[in-house]
């Protein structure tokens, strides 16, 4: 027999951004109902930073969000900023601490941030439904309908929270796309970002160098990041690896400054002071030794550095601080942290998250076509999102 149930709001996923616009929600006296067919809350918070969570970035502005719409991020994260989320993880006594570029990470683990959003939710009477699956959404009269399980639930205000298809072994799916395409809401083409990007053809001989890593300039287009790289058994990843990819399309290069700490003239400079060591031997002074070769190798100058001419010399300098790579690929949703794309930022208020077109029904978090840089930004667009459509739902 399925039990019809009526609520103010449902809000299918308990995610960051589930979580947080459910626990919003619930405190201002709504009666809420949170949906996940996973057996547990959070479950990508708690592998999120190798289990400590990067819960936000103190850094966070818009301009570092890709959209369809560059503008569309600003008004709900300039209302809900890394500070007030920081206020909260101090309310709850969780311990942090900075790392580089502006990331915050638990002193202890992910586990206290979700623990954080459970308390939240439970503050604010929320119901939480674990473990099973939607099989029907329907809207009528005012009405959002859902079916999961054995049961039937309708609220006047429905929430997608679903996030996107990256890291599916999580049980992560492109529901969220499914179900907003039904109510007529257009979708931005989905793809991998935050993700590895595979090398191919000649290329793949820079695989011998798996495993190596030096701080780079990776760029796509007017695009950089100053972070390190890392050379994998399929092509390259690391840091600025992964924040360039959320820029590259097929076909275009990746370029690398593999020596961005070195002034321009360096190598020439390098040759009239020690004529007599090999190129290998001068990068080896600012590169790993097996980069340093190989890069040499791929060069072609041969011998002593003195018996180059300047011209020659200055030529490998321009080289290694602009050395193009052509990625044959990315490593797919599989690998990717997040999910570039989704529910178009055309269809929805800035404001509220609410479908212009469909009234009561909202979409936040990375089901949005909203995708941060990589360091605590997509969390504190789903902290931010969460909170913008639960001030209203």
């Amino acid at each position: 027999m399925t039990v019809l149930s009526s609520y103010d709001t449902i809000i299918l996923g308990a995610g960051a951004a589930g979580l947080m616009c459910a626990a919003t929600a619930g405190q201002r006296g709504r009666r809420v109902l949170l949906i996940d067919h996973a057996e547990a809350i959070g479950k990508k918070i708690l592998i999120s930073g190798g289990g400590r969570c990067n819960f936000t970035n103190v850094h966070t502005a818009a301009d570092r969000y890709l959209s369809a719409n560059p503008h569309f991020a600003k008004s709900a994260l300039g209302r809900y900023t890394a500070a007030d989320f920081i206020a909260l993880v101090d309310k709850h006594g969780i311990a942090w601490h900075e790392k580089t570029l502006g990331q915050l990470f638990c002193d202890g683990s992910a586990k206290q941030i979700v623990a954080m959003l459970q308390d939240e939710c439970d503050r604010g009477a929320v119901e939480i439904a674990l473990g099973a699956g939607i099989s029907d959404v329907a809207h009528a009269d005012g009405q959002y309908r859902v079916s999961f399980g054995n049961r039937t639930a309708s609220a006047p205000a429905l929430v997608i929270a679903t996030g996107g298809p990256s890291i599916p072994q999580m049980g992560a799916t492109g529901f969220a796309y499914d179900l907003a395409r039904r109510f007529g809401l257009k979708v931005v083409e989905p793809r991998p970002a935050l993700v590895p990007l595979t090398l191919g053809g000649e290329e793949t001989l820079f695989r011998a160098l798996s495993g190596v890593a030096a701080e780079v300039v990776a760029r796509v287009g007017k695009t950089r990041f100053r972070e390190a790289a890392l050379f994998t058994h399929k092509g390259l990843s690391g840091p600025a690896i992964l924040q360039v990819s959320s820029y590259w399309r097929h076909g275009e290069p990746v370029a690398i400054d593999f020596l961005p700490a070195l002034k321009p003239g360096w190598l020439v400079a390098a040759k009239h002071a020690r004529p007599r060591v090999s190129l290998a031997s001068a990068l080896s002074n600012h590169l790993p030794g097996r980069l340093a070769e190989t890069l040499a190798d791929r060069l072609g100058i041969e011998g002593e550095l003195g018996a180059a001419t300047d011209k020659a010399v200055e030529a490998a300098a321009r080289h290694l601080a602009d050395w193009a790579f052509t990625p044959n690929g990315t490593e797919g949703f599989a690998k990717a942290e997040v999910t570039a794309g989704g529910i178009s930022t055309a269809e929805l208020s800035s404001q509220t998250m609410e479908a212009r077109k469909v009234p009561g029904l909202y979409a936040i978090g990375e089901a949005v076509d909203v995708t941060g840089w990589l360091g605590g930004y997509n969390f504190q667009w789903a902290w931010a999102s969460g909170w913008a459509a639960g001030m209203v739902v």
